[in-house]
Order: C-alpha cells, then structure tokens, then sequence
C-alpha cells in the first residue's frame, strides 16, 4: 500500500469514527423530544437534561473527527476536497448550520431559568441532529453513485439533482440507523424509568433500520460494490438483525456493539465501493476524480503521514480516558432540581 492508498483508508478510517461516535450524538438529539414526554412538567425536565447529559461530556469532542477528517482531506486530496465543497456547497452549508444551531442550543439550555427558553433549545437540538443525520446519508449516496462533473472537474449537478431514490434511501439509512444507534445509548448510559424507554423505543425502532438499512445497503452492493464488500454487506445485515434480536432482550451492552459494528459495516461498504475513485463522474468516466490524480505531493503525504503517527494515538486515547471517566449511569434521580450550569457540560 502506497502512501495515497494509505490516506484514503485513513479518511475513511476518520468518517467511520465520526459517524460511529457523532451517529449517537445525533440520535440522542432525535429521541430527546420522547423519551423526555411526561404529564407532570417537571419530571419531563429532568427526563430530558437526564438524556442529553449521557453525551454531555464527549458529544464536542466527538465532532473533532470531522474536523480531522475535514483537514486530511483538504491536505491528502485537495482535488477532492474543491470538488465536493463546491459542487455539494448548499447540503454540506446546511449540515454546518445546523450543526452550529444544535451547539449553541446545547451550550445555551441551561443558561436561563425560562421552559419557553428550554423549548426552543430543544427544538435546536432536534432540528440540529436530524439535518446532518439525512444528508450525510444523501452526500455519500451521492460521492458513490456519482455526479455530473465536467472536464474542469467542476460539479455541475444542482441541489435538487443530488435527491435521487439512492441518495433519498441513503438519508433515511443514516437518520434510522443513527436513531437506532442513540437509543441504544441511552438505554446504556441511563437507569430507572429512561432506561426502560429507551429500551422500548430501541425495539420500535430497530426493525424499521434493519429493512431500510439492509436495503440501502444491498443496493449499493449490486449497484457499485465490489466482490469483497459482500462481507460488508452481510456484516450489516448481520448487525442489525443482532440489534433486534438484543434489544428485545434488554442486553443493551451487546446491541450497542452490533449498532457500532452495523455503521462501521455500512462506512467500510460505501468507501470501499468507491476506491479507486473518490468522485466518479457521470459526464465521462474521464473526468472522474481518483485517488491519483486527486492527491498531493508525495513529498505532502510523507509529512503528515509523520505527524500523524504522533498525534493519533494521544487524541485518540485521551478520548478512550475521557468515555472511561464517564461511564456511569444517569437517572433522573442524578438530575438536580436547580438548572445550574450549562446542559452540555454539566447538570
């Protein structure tokens, strides 16, 4: 494996971070607005700051993934990175907006004493998860199948070309497989009456993931996989029907390994679908971007191959300590009565 290879599965390798530790932070955002419905005003509250704390000390930290794995690309690939940006600029504008919104809605919770105040804020955080959760769904949706490119290596497809059935499929997989994945999160990181909510909710909810991802996935298998992604394929499938099975029997601990295992599964599918491309064009399979004509210098690759190799493993195990540190349970019995500081940071 040469050193552009080596970048290519490194940025996949980066998403498939991303999407496993971000995907429940989106799920916990979609599922809030539920679990936290109760008759008595107050009980709701508390349900509520209980299921946004369970990623209240990590979900900033999850987010440095993208970030990383905005930066290596823009450094690896920069071909790649001016194509994307520019031709998906409106749905990758919206994520970024939206993700802004659910930050500032978590931040900002706690800092006044005022339920119209907290309403809107968790109107932010709902709004903030479940944009991102479709359209990362549609954007590589879109990178796999391909869109119109042109010789300048310009996209010239419009935001309403990119809302294809696949990539419409693509959205509903993520936003499914990411609730999914949240409210098996919940049920384990919470006790008493949370826990058994979000056990229930995870078994409404994972036979709907399970058709609608197995169908994505299949799709994209005998639309642009490769004969090895079938392992992927059946990994996913294989996950999801785990989750069901497991999350009927209330074993939440291993149902959060196979949703872990089931957006690995499906993050491995759609980059190894793509390689040796990383934007295929559907103008002229000419004007498709590749992994070499896409890439840096090698002298590039070289540096931050190095600086890589020294980073990683401190950020990556500085967040192993971080979820070790916070692996106890929250119950509404943890949650005090005044609001104190922000919800996103503590309660």
């Amino acid at each position: 494996m040469g050193l552009v290879e080596f970048w290519f599965v490194a940025i996949a390798v980066l998403f498939v971070g991303y999407f496993v530790l971000e995907g429940f932070d989106f799920g916990v955002g979609m599922l809030m607005p539920i679990l936290g419905r109760h008759a008595d005003p107050e009980v709701g509250e508390k349900r509520r700051r209980a299921v946004l704390n369970t990623i209240g000390p990590v979900w900033d930290g999850n987010e440095v993934w993208l970030i990383t794995a905005g930066g290596a690309l823009f450094a690896a690939f920069p071909e790649w990175y001016a194509t994307l940006f520019s031709g998906f600029y409106l749905p990758l504008l919206l994520i970024l907006v939206a993700l802004i919104l659910r930050i500032c809605a978590i931040e900002y919770r706690g800092k006044i004493n005022d339920p119209q105040w907290r309403r809107w804020c968790d109107v932010g955080i709902g709004v903030g998860s479940w944009i991102p959760a479709v359209l990362w769904g549609v954007a590589f949706a879109n990178i796999v199948s391909g869109v119109a490119i042109d010789e300048n290596k310009k996209v010239t497809a419009g935001f309403f070309d990119l809302l294809g059935p696949y990539a419409l499929l693509g959205g509903a997989t993520m936003a499914l497989v990411f609730a999914l994945h949240g409210a098996v999160f919940i049920a384990l990181k919470t006790s008493g009456d949370v826990h058994e909510d979000a056990v229930k909710l995870a078994v409404r909810l994972s036979i709907p993931a399970a058709v609608v991802g197995g169908g994505f996935a299949l799709w994209t298998q005998l639309a642009y996989g490769k004969n090895w992604t079938w392992i992927m394929v059946g990994i996913a499938a294989a996950s999801l029907i785990a989750v069901v099975v497991l999350t009927t029997r209330v074993r939440e601990g291993w149902a959060f390994v196979f949703t872990t295992l089931a957006v690995i599964s499906v993050v491995v599918l759609l980059f190894g679908s793509l390689f040796p491309a990383v934007m295929p064009s559907t103008t002229d399979p000419a004007f498709s971007l590749t992994v070499d004509n896409a890439s840096s210098s090698p002298y590039t690759l070289k540096v931050m191959t190095w600086a890589a190799a020294f980073v990683a493993p401190v950020v990556v195990g500085y967040q192993a300590w971080t979820y070790w540190v916070f692996r106890k349970r929250i119950s509404t019995a943890h949650i005090p009565e005044s609001i104190g500081l922000s919800l996103g940071r503590s309660a």
